[in-house]
């Protein structure tokens, strides 16, 4: 079998109390809108309390993938959870809930995290929007992912193995005829390992290795190593889909933008710990970093993903590339 060249390589409580710090945060920040004075905003009533049409439109903006035409079946089901919620903390607020160290802690952490992202996102504001020519420029340097996109047909085999016995099995791989003689190889040798196959659209690859599999041919496959052993990728199938650039437009500018929030928030990060006093305690003292810890490096192996479809949207492109 031919192989290309190897690459490198809660509680119910919480949940109740952090919608109830982000619904009022919305409602909050709702009532300072002068455009909707005099307009009831109540949605519905629940003891001597009001859930308002704010609160729904708060959490429906969380809501991904809602049609226009779907938004007010969805607003009703929204409602009623709201209500739910809200004769919860009535109850938890007779039991005096709020003032449980666990939930006072799990407030505060909530309240931290939210600080913390609003500033990160409003640094991030400052990233200027990708030109149309960089856009395009980015679509040629990229035909794997656009001219020349593929569906990919992928079969998976994670192997438990020692160290020592990686070149045994790369060997083995790049020897055998097919994916079925390496796959009885495992077994005659007690190998514990398990499969998995997927379909997956070039943007549903990480883009780090989108290359290396747009050179590969049906039947080839990659192994790649990974945290209890290795990973074999095997080429099944695949499909030529191209896309256009004006459908890829969008997707290009949204992944662009998102880059250079992701550059500015890193180096906004760099700067603060750069200034910053930090001095570790205790335990915390023995060999600890200078700087933040590096995320760890991507594998080859593609992460799982929904069966590919014809359309390219922001979403998959941003997984694809990395992004969260």
């Amino acid at each position: 079998m031919k192989t290309p060249q190897r690459l490198a390589p809660r509680n119910g409580i919480l949940r109740l109390s952090l919608v109830a710090l982000v619904s009022t945060a919305a409602l909050l920040a709702a009532c300072g809108d002068k455009k909707e004075k005099g307009a009831s905003q109540t949605a519905a009533k629940v003891n001597k309390n009001e859930v308002t049409v704010h609160q729904i439109n708060f959490v429906l903006q969380q809501q991904r993938n809602i049609r226009p035409e779907q938004a007010d079946a969805a607003s009703k089901q929204i409602l009623e959870r709201l209500i739910d919620q809200e004769l919860a903390l009535q109850k938890a607020d007779d039991l005096k809930i709020d003032r449980d160290p666990r939930v006072v802690q799990q407030l505060e952490a909530a309240k931290r995290e939210i600080i913390a992202r609003a500033y990160l996102e409003k640094v991030g504001e400052a990233a200027p929007k990708p030109t149309p020519e960089e856009i395009k420029k980015y679509y040629d340097e990229k035909p794997a992912l656009f001219k020349e996109r593929r569906i990919y047909s992928i079969q998976e085999i994670a192997i438990e193995a020692k160290p020592e016995q990686v070149a045994t099995l790369r060997e083995k791989l790049t020897a055998s005829k097919n994916i079925n003689e390496f796959v009885e190889f495992l077994k005659a040798n007690e190998f514990k390992f398990s499969g998995n196959q997927a379909v997956r659209a070039a943007e549903q690859l990480p883009l780090q290795s989108l290359d290396a599999f747009a050179k590969m041919t049906d039947g080839q496959a990659m192994m790649n190593q990974a945290a209890n052993g290795v990973q074999v990728v095997v080429l099944a199938g695949s499909r030529s889909q191209p896309v256009a650039e004006e459908q890829a437009r969008p997707a290009i500018e949204q992944f662009l933008l998102n880059e250079r929030k992701r550059k500015l928030i890193e180096d906004d990060i760099k700067a603060m710990r750069g200034a910053a006093k930090i001095e570790y305690v205790g335990k915390f003292g023995e060999g600890a970093p200078g700087a933040a810890p590096a995320a760890p490096a991507a594998t080859a192996t593609p992460a799982a993903a929904p069966a590919a479809s014809g359309a390219l949207n922001a979403a998959d492109i941003n997984k694809g590339m990395g992004l969260k």
